[in-house]
């Protein structure tokens, strides 16, 4: 876990606050979590701050529509949407380029923002990201369980258990039960649950958006990448990591054994040492 207190603030982007924690100190490292139910910035990302503090300057946002964050996010382009609102963050504290780290739907905003504005970014690291081949086949059981969470009856403890512990981690027995009440209770606040940020795509216009590997600028894109995927992810097909590493010019790619889509969580130590060593501690 984070081991000492971070620093915190609150920025306005677009009439829109976005809370952000950070820690170090030296060039910026951006910290984006995934989109599951119940998901912030430094809840995410506790097994991974302090060290990567020891030679960075972390900024750790809650995302659009997450944690501390202004809830709502645009269906019609929900990448485009979070990118605008983290360069925007970025414009507030006085960022004019940072490395970007970015876990599923984090991961998707990080490769949008840097396909957009990809003078804004130094370095990319990927994991799992969405949007890789998303119009192409059936979704994965673990997305399907993911969309269907605030649908039916409703979210519920049992709902995300069965999410974290079978589709989100390879290892269910290693999550404990506080971390899924922890997200059980972010997840049930009444402005997410009228509003819930990752949602079926709103209309084939903006499923097309939200597949990356549709954009002829991937192509193009010659920012370092280092894209990592859990070998056993039951959300983001980890065939992503082959699509991403044969279309953009500069990624390196890294499968992992015995992980599911938390690669961070679940694999800190190895997630730790080669971020650090890929962002070449500049």
């Amino acid at each position: 876990m984070t081991s000492s207190t971070m620093s915190e603030q609150t920025v306005r982007v677009n009439g829109k606050a976005i809370f952000v924690a950070e820690k170090g100190s030296g060039t910026p490292v951006v910290l984006l979590h995934g989109g599951g139910p119940g998901a912030s910035g430094v809840a995410n990302y506790s097994r991974n701050i302090d060290a990567l503090a020891e030679q960075y300057r972390v900024i750790v946002p809650d995302m659009p529509g997450y944690g501390r964050s202004s809830k709502g996010v645009d269906g019609s382009d929900p990448f485009g949407y979070l990118a605008g609102h983290i360069r925007g963050m970025l414009d507030q504290m006085g960022i004019p380029r940072a490395h970007l780290v970015g876990n599923s739907y984090g991961g998707a905003c990080a490769l949008r923002l840097a396909l957009d504005t990809p003078h804004r970014v130094d370095r990319l690291v990927l994991m799992g990201p969405g949007g890789i081949g998303t119009t192409r086949g059936l979704p994965t059981a673990g997305l399907k369980n993911l969309l269907a969470y605030y649908g039916g009856d409703g979210p519920s403890l049992a709902k995300l258990r069965t999410f974290i512990r079978t589709y989100l981690v390879y290892d269910a027995d290693a999550v404990p039960e506080d971390l899924i009440e922890s997200r059980f209770r972010a997840s049930i606040d009444p402005e997410v649950v009228a509003d819930p940020p990752l949602q079926r795509p709103a209309g084939l216009r903006a499923l097309w958006r939200m597949d990356f590997t549709r954009d002829r600028r991937l192509a193009e894109l010659r920012i370092p990448t280092l894209v990592i995927w859990g070998r056993d992810d039951k959300v983001n097909k980890p065939s992503g990591a082959a699509i991403l590493g044969s279309r953009m010019p500069n990624a390196d790619v890294l499968v992992t054994a015995n992980t599911g889509h938390w690669v961070q969580w679940e694999r800190a130590d190895l997630f730790n040492a080669v971020t650090a060593a890929f962002l070449g501690g500049k």
